[in-house]
């Protein structure tokens, strides 16, 4: 499996790397008031192009190197400072150059949400991380900071499954017939998430992104992409996570408890049981054939590797889902006899089903 080359300002990046995390421990000692760069560890970042490292003081901080050509370090800070003051439990800004791309930031430490989930703990958990996110849809609206998650935003993101899965990953040439299925399919999609109440949302609401911390309230951290959009969309990333699963009884349980709590907090108005979780299962839909197109670009053309292992549990909630509604099955019945015989000899989807977790 080759890996594609990167773009050219993704290869300046590249090779400014050395040049910038200097610059960042310059930055970071000045504003600090240190007559020497800070020391700074390596921590591991996101699926983006932000770099992250700890500080060695007391309390430590986290440093971020946000280079501005590729993303938006001034959107960063505004959208921390008002996610802060409507209660949500954002880093706080300590300091920030957004012209560099500069960012140093609280530490809100290192148990991630994912690593202390477990059968005993998850309805606690889940109990607190939800009561974040009501929160969270209850922020009002501020146009200039969260655009619209659009119909035509939602549709890219479902497209980049045909073309970094089916064609790059897999080479697989798509026929007139599945390209039409494949649209009839997004079309009915976007017709879902259109149905819903908006909110605000945090689009990567997940066990990864949301930060354990003793005796407080949990962390939420990278938000930056965050946009006003269908109110499942957070829950369905929380609940149907690409790194964990749990049984479908449960999250449909805890997928109406929440519905029943933002009805009673003014977020949406009341709405059918079966309504409701159709829309719950369609966005989570959309969201995995998103990820379907995402983890295999983030492979070929970022060479991080490590997302195709988390594509057998995806693949598994697209079929699984996909293959309870009628509407859908026509998509669900061409994966499962077109695409996933091309997948199941590959090293990770074999992995996966040495472990014990076949698609059934």
């Amino acid at each position: 499996m080759s890996v594609r080359p990167s773009s050219e300002i993704e290869q300046k990046c590249d090779i400014d790397s050395d040049l910038r995390h200097d610059a960042l421990r310059q930055w970071v000692g000045a504003a600090l008031g240190l007559e020497a760069p800070a020391a700074l560890s390596n921590l591991a970042g996101d699926a983006g192009f932000r770099r992250y490292f700890r500080t060695q003081t007391e309390p430590p901080l986290i440093a971020v190197d946000t280079p501005p050509q590729l993303t938006n370090p001034a959107r960063f800070v505004a959208l921390a400072d008002y996610l802060r003051r409507n209660g949500i439990h954002t880093p706080m800004v300590v300091a920030a150059d957004t012209t560099e791309g500069y960012l140093l930031l609280e530490d809100l430490g290192d148990i991630q949400l994912f690593s202390v989930l477990g059968t005993d703990s998850v309805e606690g958990l889940y109990a607190e991380v939800m009561s974040e996110l009501l929160c969270l849809q209850q922020i009002p609206l501020e146009e200039q900071l969260f655009p619209s998650y659009s119909r035509e935003l939602l549709l890219k993101e479902m497209q980049v499954m045909p073309e970094w899965l089916v064609q790059e990953l897999l080479g697989h040439q798509l026929s007139e017939r599945e390209q039409e299925l494949l649209k009839s399919t997004f079309e009915l999609l976007l017709n879902s998430a259109e149905e819903q109440p908006h909110t605000l949302v945090h689009r990567d609401y997940h066990s990864r992104n949301l930060m354990i911390r003793d005796g407080e309230r949990p962390g939420i951290v990278d938000f930056q992409d965050a946009v006003w959009g269908p109110a499942t969309y957070d829950l369905v990333s929380l609940l149907r996570d690409c790194y964990i699963r749990w049984p479908r009884e449960r999250v449909e349980r805890w997928a109406l408890a929440y519905a029943a709590t933002a009805e009673a907090a003014g977020v949406m108005a009341p709405v059918d049981p079966e309504i409701y979780l159709r829309w719950f299962d369609w966005m989570g839909l959309q969201r995995h054939i998103k990820v379907l197109g995402l983890f295999p670009r983030l492979c070929l053309r970022d060479g991080k590797q490590g997302y195709l292992q988390h594509l057998p549990l995806v693949i598994r909630y697209v079929l699984e889902t996909a293959g309870r509604y009628p509407e859908l099955k026509p998509f669900a019945d061409w994966f499962s006899s077109i695409l996933l015989p091309q997948i199941e000899p590959l090293p990770w989807y074999c992995d996966y089903r040495s472990a014990g977790e076949m698609l059934k």
